[in-house]
């Protein structure tokens, strides 16, 4: 078995070797022999971590690479200062600045240097100063003073390799030496304490491994995701844009786009439908009063846009679940007609940084496939349950793999302990019940209630964040939501929040990704390419494209003065499903030839062959 990096202690938190040798008074060296040779009890100190690529192990391997960074910069620039090197989802990057100016042709001189420091194998000594001792060492550095002040506690820890020293709580590894499997991935610019009023930093990005066949595996990986980023293909199909006189963040949905958009939501319509949803509709921008019942005023309000009329504060909604409780207190209710399902494809606005704005993925304006159900306590497991269903079947339908996460009570919430705990073993209950692996994040939950996070993976094995399952007793609460009991006694309504898709925009983009461009033919943006060889075609080509237009096909005639190699290229190239040409022969015999992109075949069909197979290919997905 690889080597002992460190432990897991109850809670998931990680503690180093480093650590632990200080705590038995004894050197690293010493610590690390009488692990090799099991010779002293570690029940103490939690699950043993080992060099792996388990997630503890890489927090551990990719933290440390952080600090290899930094000390190949400092060795290379040696005015150099760093603010942070944290541990990120994309591996770790590490914040500083300097007089020397940074591109990224210089990456490969830096990684360079981190391989040769790395082979030297410097050990990883910890020690502890006070806060006093701190200031005094790092005074003359302002980036380690800022550190330094978002740190509670009179004690820091101040790790050293060979002539690197730097102020950080760990963990990290026993030796540079470990570290052999890594690569830097990027250049940044990013603001001190992303602050957008204060200085602009330098941040270089990173990832490493435990070994060098998942190194490989990772940037392979990168190298595919760069064919299919969204932005990339979004641009070649001609499926969305943006533009700066609109303002940043903002997308706007071309024909192609708009139809691929426009297909997934009937799908999810005609889902919702017999899954005994009603759709509902809210205005875009509401008074500030009910902001404020909400808890979004005090909680979320960094994230709205606000404007006045008639010297009224109005908030643009970020979210829907305001408008559907009014949609519930339109009427008294009875728990007979619990549960209530209103769903609407809800346009909301949040008030994002431009530095994270990411094509469809992180925009300013976008469309939830929101849903709130109001149901009974007794009822809140049931409806779980059917949530999950019908995310297995979405998921499924588009071919992802999927985790669930279960996110508990925030440090900044609202509400009594005693409903959250309530709302928290509801989701839990309905997760093991349905027999569903999922994680816990300790205080990832809304500031409302606890949830359920869907991660799903895509095709060449990434994670994306997308829907989520809500449970809120709060809201009910702060709105005094009623329903009648069997006993003519007033009772508070659950509400749970639900999305599956997440928004619009990013399960588009997510897809695009996903499928390269080549989307299900139910889905894409235009399924079918008829392309008559001259014009004395041109008539039996509309009436296919009028035949196909009348079953819910979206076709187009390729009728350009091109040739016909041309013509078939582009299509080709727009990554449409189907491609039927049509020449004379087939005029007369009533026949297409047909191209079928996705199973590579070529085929002659009748027109009625030809209609009925579309229809059944139209039908391949659903939910």
């Amino acid at each position: 078995m690889s080597e002992i990096i460190g432990f897991r202690q109850e809670g998931g938190e990680i503690i180093d070797l480093q650590s632990i040798a200080l705590e038995r008074g004894e050197s690293l060296a010493t610590l690390r022999e009488k692990l090799q040779k099991h010779s002293i009890d570690t029940s103490a100190y939690g699950e043993a971590i080992h060099f792996d690529n388990s997630a503890p192990a890489l927090a551990i391997i990719r933290h440390s690479c952080a600090h290899l960074l930094a000390q190949a910069i400092k060795q290379l620039y040696p005015d150099a200062k760093f603010f942070v090197g944290p541990v990120v989802e994309e591996g770790f990057y590490y914040d500083f600045k300097t007089s020397s100016k940074i591109g990224e042709e210089d990456l490969e001189k830096i990684q360079a240097r981190m391989k040769e420091l790395a082979k030297s194998g410097d050990m990883i000594e910890k020690s502890v100063i006070s806060r006093t001792q701190a200031q005094e060492r790092f005074k003359d550095d302002e980036l380690k003073c800022a550190v330094m002040s978002n740190i509670v506690g009179d004690s820091f820890g101040l790790y050293a390799q060979g002539d690197f020293v730097d102020l950080c709580r760990g963990p990290h590894l026993p030796s540079t030496k470990l570290l052999h499997s890594f690569t830097l991935t990027k250049l940044a610019g990013a603001y001190l304490g992303g602050d957008e009023s204060a200085e602009m930093l330098v941040r270089i990005y990173g990832i490493a491994f435990a070994d060098k066949e998942s190194l490989k595996s990772y940037l392979h990986q990168l190298e595919e995701a760069k064919k299919r980023d969204h932005r990339k293909l979004g641009q070649e199909m001609g499926l969305f844009t943006f533009d700066e006189q609109l303002g940043a963040g903002l997308p706007i949905w071309l024909p192609a786009g708009a139809r691929l958009r426009r297909r997934i939501e009937e799908l999810l319509t005609r889902a919702l439908i017999m899954r005994e949803y009603e759709p509902v509709r809210a205005p875009e921008i509401l008074k500030s009063e009910v902001w404020k019942i909400s808890g979004h005023y005090d909680n979320y309000k960094e994230n709205m846009y606000f404007t006045s009329i008639d010297d009224v504060e109005y908030g643009i909604k970020p979210m829907n679940c305001v408008g559907h409780i009014k949609v519930y207190q339109h009427s008294k209710r009875s728990y007979r007609e619990l549960p209530l399902r209103f769903y609407e494809y809800g346009v909301v606005h949040r008030h994002e940084k431009s530095g994270v704005l990411h094509g469809l993925l992180r925009v300013r304006e976008f469309t939830q496939d929101d849903a709130h159900i109001f149901c009974m306590p007794s009822q809140i497991e049931a409806e779980v349950h059917s949530i999950l269903d019908f995310t297995r079947k979405i998921m499924g339908a588009f071919g992802f793999s999927y985790e669930m996460e279960l996110s508990t009570r925030p440090e900044k919430s609202i509400g009594d302990d005693a409903v959250w705990e309530i709302a928290t073993n509801a989701l839990r209950s309905a997760l093991e019940s349905s027999q569903i692996p999922y994680n816990v994040d300790e205080g990832g939950g809304a500031f409302y209630g606890p949830k359920i996070d869907i991660k799903i993976t895509d095709a060449i094995g990434r994670k994306w964040q997308c829907g989520t399952i809500q449970v809120d007793m709060n809201l009910p609460n702060r709105f005094c939501l009623e329903y009648i009991d069997e006993n003519n006694q007033a009772k508070q309504p659950v509400m749970l929040h639900r999305a599956i898709l997440g928004s619009f925009e990013r399960f588009c983009a997510i897809l695009c990704e996903h499928f390269g461009g080549e989307f299900p033919f139910a889905i894409a943006p235009t399924q079918v390419v008829i392309i008559p060889i001259s014009s004395e075609q041109q008539d039996y080509a509309r009436h296919i494209q009028l035949a196909l237009r009348h079953i819910g096909v979206y076709a187009e005639i390729s009728d350009k003065n091109e040739t016909l190699s041309k013509r078939v290229r582009t299509a080709e190239k727009q990554r449409v499903p189907m491609i039927a040409i049509i020449g004379a022969k087939e005029v007369e015999s009533k026949m297409l030839a047909v191209r079928d992109r996705r199973a590579k075949e070529q085929s002659n069909m009748t027109e009625g062959e030809f209609i009925a197979m579309i229809e059944s290919k139209k039908e391949e997905v659903s939910f």
